[in-house]
């Protein structure tokens, strides 16, 4: 199974070296960070690095839908740091009074994930029959991809919006319909296509039809490590690591 598909479900990743709390042994502290999905890979490297830095400390990463983790929080999930692909997200997590303090973190851009032959142009999004898979309109990557279509023109969105075939949960097993070969073209991040399967390209969105995704970080808990994973991750370290996996990085340290 491909690193997209575990990634597609809302799962829990501990991340390298959880260590035992038996009599003799060292105790490790456990950060536990909820990222959205198209988080995966630079998260990943982003918490082994931290964890090399920081011997003691385990980070337990879980992905999924910015929406769904939203959620969880808000049920009770027990989660000391949350990295968003909406600032939406946070803001709500912030009136319920559950951030502590907030950064912002990358910005990602949109692209048209394709087969081989299915399609050449932004425009071919509206051909009639064509297969078409978004994320869920309640998940960042579902709404960022109807206001590009909204900017395109209503009739456009229109033709667009009735190819749709599924509505996925999040932007990683949005992705995966296209390399499942169960979807003509998808409209995902530009991040995603580093890591997807071989036969998938991307087709640029025009500049002017382009929505910006806004990531934000936000400290969940009073936890030193959490703070410390934070601080870590919008670092000149943190950034270079968001870069080399196809993010804008902004976030910066105080």
């Amino acid at each position: 199974m491909s690193l997209r598909l575990a990634a597609a479900g809302a799962f829990t990743v501990a991340v390298l070296g959880l260590g035992a709390c038996g009599d003799g042994e060292e105790r490790r502290d456990t950060i536990t960070v909820f990222a959205a999905a198209s988080l995966t890979e630079a998260f990943g490297e982003l918490a082994s690095a931290f964890e090399a830095e920081h011997p003691g400390v385990t980070v337990r990463l879980s992905f999924a839908g910015s929406a769904t983790l939203r959620t969880q929080i808000l049920e009770g999930a027990p989660a000391d740091v949350f990295a968003s692909a909406s600032p939406d997200e946070v803001a709500t997590l912030r009136a319920a009074g559950l951030v502590i303090e907030e950064r912002a973190l990358a910005t990602n851009t949109l692209v048209v994930a394709t087969g081989a032959d299915a399609i050449e142009a932004f425009e071919d999004l509206a051909s009639p029959g064509l297969r078409l898979v978004l994320a869920a309109e309640e998940v960042p990557a579902g709404r960022y991809a109807r206001e590009s279509l909204a900017l395109a023109g209503s009739d456009f969105a229109g033709r667009v919006l009735a190819n749709v075939r599924s509505n996925e949960a999040n932007v990683r097993s949005t992705l995966a319909k296209v390399e499942l070969g169960e979807a003509d073209a998808a409209i995902v991040y530009a991040s995603d296509l580093r890591a997807a399967d071989e036969g998938v390209r991307a087709i640029a969105i025009p500049e002017r039809f382009q929505v910006a995704a806004e990531y934000r970080i936000a400290l969940l808990s009073e936890s030193d490590g959490a703070r410390a994973f934070v601080a870590f991750a919008t670092s000149p370290a943190g950034m270079a690591t968001l870069a080399r996996h196809g993010f804008t990085a902004v976030g910066v340290t105080p």
